[in-house]
């Protein structure tokens, strides 16, 4: 007998797993995730501040919510090689500590790849990712395609299109083969999380920042060494093999996404100090590699900035990350402004 999660020949869309354990975002907790990543965002670090804006008391990282979910989602995905992109990450109610999280993933297409000499087979995975709190409020909902290892040598005859993932409209995708609807709503969706929120507060509180220009590129001077990577994918439930064990990653382990992700928004962060909070996600691509050790310099581009339904702007953002000059993620998301 073998404690271990499914492989990709193992898969079939529609299949659902519900058995990650649910997650309370405790102070405790939330301090571990900040000093991995070191982020500066205020709303996690200034209770009061995070009350007076949005009378909830302190509110958890975004980063933190995000990287527990996708932990959760890894019941599915032990036996991952690598995760190739997100799609339409877009939150629906931005958690506070002392609230729990609870995700269900679901297999939303499936593709087996073409077999390569000297290299095991695999098989691309599009999960639909759904986290609400403990009383059952929407919190999270995105995509996550993950390439997975086959566990016999078969031929699945799996061919979705996971190229129009988030892309195709609302639905789980679950079906016949073509393209996988998208489930998450997009950014215009994630923009009302923040609904109800008192920027007057924020304003009275944040001396305001740099400009936010429509074509500005920041580059962020100083790159962030990439440190206590197991910890944080133990820390937030990840139980993929390659995160934790060497010799699934062909001898170096590989640096769980979210990690360089959250090292990126931590960048940006000082960048842009007036951030009030990520809202969503419109993709965000893993390019490259990123082991322990490694550190990671990243441009930033304000792509557009709109009015946000809480009178504050909406920007967005494209963070470019690269590690010793080769690039490793592309990542698109929304922010609020006051």
């Amino acid at each position: 007998m073998r404690a271990e999660g499914p492989y990709f020949d193992e898969l079939s869309v529609g299949q659902v797993f519900a058995d990650a354990p649910a997650y309370t975002l405790s102070s405790g907790r939330a301090a571990t995730h900040q000093a991995i990543l070191g982020d500066r965002l205020r709303l996690a670090l200034d209770t009061e501040l995070a009350d007076a804006v949005a009378g909830r008391g302190a509110l958890a990282h975004p980063a933190f919510v995000w990287d527990v979910a996708i932990g959760q989602s890894t019941v599915v995905t032990h036996h991952v090689r690598a995760n190739l992109f997100y799609r339409n990450l877009a939150f629906h109610r931005l958690p506070a500590i002392g609230d729990t999280l609870h995700t269900v993933t679901t297999v939303a297409g499936l593709r087996q790849n073409t077999r390569r000499e000297g290299r095991p087979p695999t098989g691309l995975a599009a999960l639909r990712i759904v986290t609400v709190d403990q009383e059952g409020r929407s919190v999270l909902d995105f995509y996550r395609c993950a390439m997975v290892l086959l566990g016999a040598d078969v031929e699945t005859d799996h061919r979705d299109d996971l190229d129009a993932l988030g892309s195709a409209g609302r639905g789980t995708g679950a079906g016949s083969p073509g393209a996988v609807g998208s489930g998450a709503g997009g950014p215009g969706a994630a923009g009302q999380a923040a609904a109800g929120w008192d920027l007057g507060a924020w304003r009275a509180r944040v001396p305001s920042g740099r400009a936010l220009e429509v074509g500005a590129r920041i580059e962020v001077v100083g790159g962030d060494v990439v440190s206590s990577a197991p910890e944080l994918a133990r820390l937030t439930l990840n139980v993929a093999r390659v995160h934790h064990d060497s010799a699934a990653g062909g001898g170096q382990r590989l640096v769980y996404g979210g990690h360089t992700i959250g090292l990126a928004l931590s960048q940006v962060s000082r960048a842009l100090p007036d951030l009030v909070t990520v809202l969503g996600w419109e993709s965000c691509d893993h390019v490259g590699p990123v082991h322990e050790g490694d550190t990671v310099h990243s441009v930033i581009t304000v792509e557009d900035v709109s009015p946000a339904p809480t009178g504050g702007r909406i920007a967005a953002l494209r963070s470019e990350v690269t590690s010793a000059g080769r690039p490793v993620l592309d990542w698109r998301f929304h922010a609020l402004f006051a």
